[in-house]
């Protein structure tokens, strides 16, 4: 069976601001409400915060995800919406999730080069690549956590 555009499985990943301080209960709002709608849609994704900053990881037909990222936009609660990466993938990276959520912590000390705890580099990420890879590291990076618990 061949796939139509809106049917083709994408990934696009978006970084944002905090238009807002932003606290438990407005995450908490933000997931559920994406809980929700994701499921009826079939959007799977993660979604990472620190510091008034998200990073999103969505998953799922064209049409779905490019719905819900006009909704993201849209919404007062996100400032300086940019798309770093916009893909055609064979399969989900997060497809166990409707969508997950990690708060990053602030790091205390510098790491190694070529190891990461924060995704800060994906805002200022240029390239499709390394964007690409960027995002391959947030699926390891949420998966360990969370079979740490």
């Amino acid at each position: 069976m061949s796939l139509t555009t809106g049917d083709e499985l994408v990934s696009v990943v978006y970084v944002s601001k905090a238009r807002a301080d932003v606290g438990d209960d407005t995450l908490r709002d933000i997931l559920t409400e994406s809980r929700e709608n994701n499921a009826q849609s079939g959007v799977t994704g993660v979604l990472l915060y620190r510091d008034g900053q998200f990073v999103q990881v969505l998953e799922g037909p064209r049409d779905s995800v490019q719905s819900l990222v006009a909704t993201i936009t849209a919404d007062p609660r996100h400032g300086d919406i940019r798309i770093v990466l916009d893909e055609p993938i064979d399969e989900r990276q997060f497809g166990d999730w409707t969508m997950e959520f990690r708060p990053v912590a602030t790091p205390q000390t510098a790491l190694p080069e070529g190891f990461r705890d924060t995704f800060d580099d994906l805002d200022a990420a240029e390239s499709p690549d390394r964007a690409a890879r960027a995002v391959h590291d947030i699926g390891r990076w949420v998966k360990a956590r969370t079979l740490r618990g």
